[in-house]
């Protein structure tokens, strides 16, 4: 057994050898000074080696990130509290840019901005880090938007497609509907392989914990990741909110699969823009605005595609949410975004008042890839029903100043009614593709001008079920192809005929009965 005195010389032995083996020498520490510190925004001197986007460290380790170098200062955002920072507080540089964890673990969690939890659960293992700012897919990169997304909300899938890959803008006056549209297309796709992303900016902490618990309730909640930034949260990690959920996406549209970014809303992310670049003294321009408020979100939605075959044939499909004041859409942040994007889908505070909800304006609306991103079936049935709608809102406009006397007229508000009955759809309650098409089918075919449009909720509640019931293979059919053969049809149309029949009120019914049995 060794003596006290050996077990102390090979002790010092093993000290002097771990000694040995470090380097020896000067190193050098990128290390500058808070000038000032005020509203989630500082200024700091020296760090002459700075880059954009670079990641700082703070003596009380709070992190920041470079968003401006001028001559004699740099403009820093800070991702966390101010506490214990205050001018001459030291700070030093990592040379690494932002990044955000990325990964399957992330789906099902509430993180923030830098993927720190903010469900009360331990952090997710990433697969791996991802830098927030990450360029666009080149022009070669990216293939044709021809896969439509189901939204299941039936104005939209019939007369606004969005494809998987595509940009499309939801734009309103406040409380007209627009987090509800995109909670429905986020709902609607439990049935369906997407991923969808969920990036609040801005939001009161009831709301966010609302569109949480309706995903939950509704949704598919193990196949989303929610990246927030309540109201009180950091400038910086508000302004970050939306490239780090961008990020975030681009890992599954990497691996080929399907993705969808949903942007609540873009309208909050430019006011923190404006707020940073005024706070940085950057010059302003219209409303307040930096010069290059149109680069921030174009960089960002630019983002959004539909990759080629090559590159795996993944997509990533963007529902950037704006908010217009009085239904201006002309505004500057609105049109900008307008610009931008692939299509709007225009809520109108008017249609909402009136209970039309989604209160989605057709003629306002539109969406640049059209009927490329449609179904076949969908596409024919789906035709004329843009055209029959403008008809009967320029007719029933008409009416206010007169009776229409003209059987044809009447015929054409009394079909448009029934058509914007159906349109009017409940929240949480999205259409599988062989419901929406077997309502646009009666439409065509005027099946549902015989029933008054206060029972046309009742059909569209007893639809689903019935033809379950009736025609259940052609349902399903219909379903996995989206093709409407003409057997397919008929049985159908006969199957929506006794729906109708056994919706229509009793009078109704015995006054066609004893019609019937006049002309036999």
């Amino acid at each position: 057994m060794p003596t006290l005195g050996q077990e102390l010389d090979r002790l010092i032995g093993e000290a002097r050898r771990q000694v040995g083996r470090q380097p020896v020498g000067p190193q050098a520490e990128h290390v500058g000074c808070v000038e000032r510190i005020a509203d989630g925004v500082a200024l700091l001197a020296g760090l002459p080696d700075a880059r954009l986007d670079e990641l700082l460290v703070f003596e009380n380790g709070e992190v920041g990130m470079v968003v401006s170098l001028e001559r004699e200062q740099i403009g820093c955002v800070l991702l966390g509290s101010e506490e214990g920072i205050s001018a001459g507080s030291r700070v030093a540089g990592t040379g690494r840019v932002v990044r955000v964890p990325v990964g399957g673990a992330l789906l099902g969690r509430v993180v923030d901005a830098l993927g720190r939890p903010m469900d009360d659960q331990p952090s997710p293992i990433p697969d791996r880090m991802e830098p927030v700012e990450r360029p666009a897919p080149a022009i070669v990169e990216r293939d044709l938007v021809s896969r439509p997304l189901h939204s299941g909300v039936l104005v939209v899938d019939a007369m606004i497609p969005i494809g998987r890959g595509q940009r499309e803008l939801i734009i309103g006056d406040r409380s007209t509907g627009k987090t509800a549209v995109a909670l429905d297309v986020i709902v609607s796709q439990r049935d369906s392989d997407v991923i969808c992303i969920y990036a609040g900016i801005g939001q009161k902490g009831s709301t966010i914990s609302g569109v949480i618990d309706s995903v939950r309730r509704y949704g598919a909640v193990e196949r989303c990741i929610f990246v927030v930034a309540p109201a009180d949260s950091p400038p910086g990690v508000q302004w970050l909110t939306p490239y780090a959920a961008c990020t975030m996406a681009e890992f599954f549209r990497d691996r080929g699969q399907d993705a969808l970014l949903v942007i609540d809303d873009l309208t909050k992310h430019a006011a923190i823009h404006r707020q940073l670049a005024l706070l940085l003294h950057h010059p302003p321009g219209r409303e307040a605005y930096p010069g290059d408020i149109f680069y921030a979100h174009s960089r960002l939605l630019e983002r959004a595609a539909q990759l080629s075959k090559d590159k795996g044939g993944g997509s990533l499909t963007a529902l950037p949410i704006a908010e217009t004041q009085a239904g201006n859409i002309t505004a500057y942040i609105p049109t900008n975004l307008i610009s931008i994007t692939d299509g709007q889908i225009y809520l109108e505070p008017r249609l909402f008042q009136e209970g039309q909800k989604p209160a989605v304006n057709v003629g306002a609306s539109i969406s640049r890839v059209g009927g490329a991103s449609q179904k076949p079936a969908m596409k024919r049935v789906a035709e004329h029903l843009r055209l029959e709608y403008a008809q009967f809102l320029e007719l029933e406009m008409f009416t206010r100043f007169g009776a229409m006397t003209d059987p044809r007229t009447i015929r054409t508000i009394e079909h448009g009614k029934r058509i914007r009955a159906i349109l009017t759809q409940p929240q949480f309650a999205p259409v599988r593709l062989s419901g929406e098409l077997a309502i646009l089918l009666a439409l065509q075919e005027r099946l549902l001008d015989a029933l008054p449009p206060e029972r046309i909720d009742k059909f569209r509640a007893a639809l689903g079920d019935w033809l379950d019931e009736h025609c259940g293979a052609h349902m399903q059919a219909l379903e996995s192809s989206g093709e409407l053969p003409e057997e397919s049809r008929a049985v159908l149309l006969d199957a929506m005929r006794a729906l109708v029949v056994t919706i229509m009120p009793e009078a109704e019914r015995q006054t066609d009965a004893d019609a019937g049995g006049k002309e036999s």
